[in-house]
C-alpha cells in the first residue's frame, strides 16, 4: 500500500480546487448569458423575484462545480498510477471499452443512466420545474406572488416524486448487484501476479 505524501495531498487538493473553479466558470458561462437573454426576451422571467432567479443560477452552477472538481481529483490520481498497478488498470479499462462497444444503444442508455444517476435525477427535476414554471407564469389570472407559490408547491411535489423514483431505482440496482455477486468473482489479484511475472521476465530479457 502506497503512503501518500503531504505534497501529493496538497497537489490533489489543488487539482480539485482547480476543477471546481473550472466548473464554476463553465456554469457561469452557461447560466449568466442564458438568464440575461431570458430577462431581455421573456416578460414573465423579469417579474420573478431575485432570490428565485438566483436559485435558478445555483441549479446550473453548483452541479458543474461538484462534477468537475471530482473529475479533476480522479484525473490527478490516474496521473500517479505506476508499475504493475497501472498495467492492471489499463487492462481493465481496455476490457471495459470492448464491453461497452459490444452493447446496443438501449443497453448503453440504461447503463449510462445508472452510472449518472445523480445527474439524471437533477436534470429531470430542473427540467420539470422549468416546464411547470413556464406554464404557470403564462396564467393571466394569477399575480406574480401567487405564481411563485404555485411553482414552489409543484417543485416540492416533483422533488418528492423524484426521490421516490430514485429510491426505487437504487433498490433495483442493489437487488441486481446482489444477484450477480456470486457470478462476478474478482480475479484482479491473479492478473496482478501475471503482470508482475511478465514484468520480471521482461527485466531479465533486457
Amino acid at each position: 500500500m502506497k503512503i501518500v505524501s503531504e505534497s501529493e495531498l496538497k497537489e490533489h487538493n489543488n487539482a480539485t480546487i482547480k476543477g471546481a473553479v473550472e466548473g464554476a466558470a463553465l456554469g457561469s458561462a452557461i447560466a449568466l448569458p442564458s438568464f440575461w437573454l431570458l430577462n431581455k426576451r421573456w416578460p414573465y422571467y423579469r417579474q420573478l423575484p431575485l432570490p428565485l432567479k438566483a436559485f435558478g443560477a445555483v441549479i446550473v452552477i453548483a452541479p458543474l462545480i461538484s462534477i468537475r472538481a471530482e473529475h479533476a481529483g480522479l484525473e490527478y490520481e490516474r496521473s500517479k498510477w505506476t508499475g504493475v498497478g497501472k498495467m492492471e488498470i489499463d487492462r481493465q479499462a481496455e476490457e471495459e471499452n470492448r464491453r461497452w462497444a459490444s452493447l446496443g444503444m438501449k443497453d448503453k442508455a440504461a447503463e449510462w443512466a445508472a452510472n449518472h444517476q445523480l445527474s439524471v435525477i437533477s436534470g429531470t427535476w430542473a427540467l420539470s420545474v422549468a416546464a411547470i414554471g413556464s406554464y404557470i407564469m403564462k396564467d393571466p389570472l394569477q399575480t406574480t406572488p401567487q405564481k411563485v407559490v404555485q411553482v414552489r408547491v409543484w417543485a416540492q411535489g416533483i422533488t418528492i416524486g423524484v426521490l421516490i423514483a430514485a429510491a426505487v431505482f437504487t433498490h433495483a440496482q442493489r437487488r441486481e448487484a446482489a444477484a450477480n455477486k456470486t457470478k462476478n468473482n474478482d480475479h484482479t489479484w491473479a492478473h496482478v501476479i501475471e503482470e508482475q511475472q511478465r514484468a520480471k521476465e521482461n527485466a531479465k530479457a533486457e
